[in-house]
């Protein structure tokens, strides 16, 4: 497989397509999503749901309004940038609450786009593991969202970014990177299975994966996201995008996109998770540029799977945790989509591992040979673009 997918380019968000929302689907027990956005305007979104009770339930703010929360948007209130606009932290006046406002570039029809999809799909998806969506701002050219805050930052933050190096932040240990897991993997569950019809994340990865106090983890930027098959089709068919390192190859190859096409995704940031390496990392040795091509070889070994593992955990984990979240990874990125298991499946086995508590009193140190292991190069930041996960 390698890293030949014909997303290539830098390990971002590429090129978009028209969000596609079909209506009148409905089904009462799961979350409907009856929606339409032919319509450019949200100020005349009506009723979406068979109830009539389907109103954006997010609030509407002025830009004025948003403009005075940020400061004016003050360098010292950015969190991060992404791909379409910059993150600032703010506190609502009317609530007092802290949010995360996103401002959207002005001048990019692509984010203008996805800014109509996610402020859709999130005011009808609500799951514990879904980041909330508290309003928007359409005021005239200006495009803003407004989220819950996520205090402790993305799961890239912990794993690979500048918190992961500082000696004054805590490392993710084990039972906190299986409790990440299960309920990034619980997100993915509700959309697939919940949802009427289902939803096909396409953009799952770490940044994207926010979390709470306690570590407790929340899918974000659903900008990307599409609407699955229903009735006799089998797959949605649309132009590739998504991200270099975690797009299926069936769907890169033949922009064949499914609900399976997410589980390969979610196989990558658990191999991410589990082994503290990128999903595509230039910076190491020949061979090892590509996560899933690296350890495909090594989940044939047992003796080999203490070479996979992070050596920040300096040797604390469960030996046999270790063997069932690779058979899990393993599974997920599987080259057939077949043969990737259902997200229910997933969660069970995460569940269970998450609930297992590891005391790494109690147990030995295993063996880490792999953080000793030659021309393995300690990891860097990819670049210095601050990153927001919204």
């Amino acid at each position: 497989m390698g890293g030949c997918f014909p997303c290539a380019g830098e390990p971002k968000t590429v090129e978009k397509d028209q969000p596609h929302l079909p209506t009148g689907i409905r089904d009462k027990s799961k979350s409907n999503l009856s929606l339409d956005v032919k319509k450019e305007s949200l100020a005349d979104e009506k009723e979406t749901s068979s109830n009539g009770s389907g109103h954006i339930a997010a609030q509407t703010f002025t830009f004025r309004e948003l403009a005075a929360v940020t400061k004016n948007f003050r360098a010292d209130c950015l969190l991060g940038e992404g791909g379409f606009g910059r993150v600032y932290k703010g506190k609502l006046e009317s609530s007092n609450q802290i949010v995360a406002i996103k401002q959207l570039d002005r001048n990019s029809l692509q984010g203008n786009r996805e800014f109509l999809v996610e402020v859709l799909m999130l005011s009808l998806l609500h799951h514990p593991n879904l980041v909330n969506l508290i309003g928007y701002c359409a005021d005239g050219d200006q495009r803003l969202l407004v989220y819950e805050y996520m205090p402790l930052g993305s799961l890239e933050d912990h794993l690979h970014g500048i918190s992961h190096l500082s000696p004054d932040k805590k490392r993710l240990d084990w039972n906190t990177r299986m409790k990440i897991a299960a309920g990034a993997a619980k997100g993915l569950e509700y959309l697939h299975d919940k949802a009427s019809p289902p939803v096909i994340y396409r953009d799952l990865k770490c940044s994207n994966i926010l979390l709470d106090e306690g570590y407790h983890p929340k899918l974000s930027d659903f900008g990307l996201a599409k609407l699955g098959p229903v009735g006799d089709n089998t797959h949605v068919s649309t132009r590739v995008m998504g991200t270099y390192g975690y797009c299926a190859p069936e769907y890169a190859m033949t922009g064949q996109l499914t609900i399976k096409s997410d589980i390969y995704s979610f196989g990558v940031v658990l191999l991410e998770i589990i082994t503290g390496r990128r999903a595509i990392d230039n910076s190491r040795a020949a061979g090892e540029h590509n996560l899933v091509a690296w350890a495909r070889p090594l989940f044939k070994d047992r003796r080999k799977f203490s070479q996979v593992v992070d050596p920040v955990l300096q040797g604390q984990y469960p030996p046999r945790g270790l063997y069932q979240a690779l058979a899990v990874a393993a599974m997920c990125v599987q080259e057939q989509p077949a043969l990737r298991p259902l997200i229910a499946d997933v969660v069970t086995a995460l569940s269970y591992l998450a609930s297992q508590n590891f005391n790494p009193e109690s147990q030995p140190n295993q063996n880490t040979s792999r953080s000793t292991t030659p021309g393995t190069p300690p990891r860097t930041r990819r670049d210095t673009e601050k990153r927001s996960g919204y």
